[in-house]
């Protein structure tokens, strides 16, 4: 029987080739999502070794934040829009929890990262989740979670509001597009405890800013900020 399904399992994939997220080259026996090579050469931003980093500076005066932090840097083009569009688009939700295990492999060492009471991923509106059918953000928190050994909360921060896409704004019509979109369901829960919000990708940092303020409200919670890229 082990026999019948190995043979019947490297049939398969050598008629379905399993290919890397990033490349698109042919996984090999013991490869899963992103290719050996591409899990090293892939344009790491190592912002977890730097504390005041270009995504850290994007809240200063607005958040008070303790860590924030970006995976990798984004490019027009590049293998990390590639695997973006593959598993926010396409379905392909695989691509997203194993990025959150990359991230939360950085992340276990830095200070703090072991004190992370609850992951939350940036919501989307009903309407829109009903459509894609899952949340992106909440794929990378559930890798992030397994590596991190915390719980990723969902049913808290809640968004509201189904806005617009923020593509083509400027850095301030972003802002006033992300006003009143949040809320949260229970601040009690959250009272007191490390919270890392999570999303797949910042520029200017509008919605993290939205999601941020609403989460400060509660008493004595402390907040960081994790994503899977950095866009310029």
């Amino acid at each position: 029987m082990w026999l019948r399904n190995t043979y019947l399992a490297d049939l398969i994939a050598l008629i379905f080739p399993e290919l890397c997220a990033a490349c698109d080259t042919q996984l090999v026996k013991g490869e899963r999502v992103i290719c050996t090579a591409c899990r090293f050469d892939l344009p790491y931003t190592n912002f977890h070794q730097q504390k005041e980093n270009i995504v850290a500076r994007q809240f200063w005066g607005k958040l008070k934040v303790e860590h924030a932090y970006a995976l990798l840097y984004f490019t027009k083009g590049g293998k990390v829009q590639n695997m973006v569009h593959r598993f926010k688009y396409d379905g392909e939700k695989q691509i997203g929890i194993a990025l959150g295990k990359i991230a939360g492999e950085q992340l276990n060492g830095v200070d703090q990262a072991d004190k992370i009471d609850y992951i939350i991923p940036v919501p989307l509106h009903k309407s829109k989740l009903r459509k894609r059918g899952y949340n992106q953000s909440k794929l990378f928190a559930n890798g992030l979670a397994e590596k991190l050994n915390t719980l990723v909360e969902i049913n808290n921060l809640i968004r509201v509001v189904a806005t617009e896409t923020q593509t083509r704004k400027s850095r301030f019509a972003r802002f006033e597009n992300m006003q009143q979109v949040f809320t949260v369901a229970n601040a009690d829960k959250l009272t007191g405890k490390h919270v890392l919000l999570v999303d797949d990708i910042v520029t200017t940092g509008s919605t993290l800013e939205a999601c941020g303020i609403e989460l400060l409200k509660i008493p004595g919670l402390k907040l960081s900020i994790a994503t899977i890229a950095y866009a310029e």
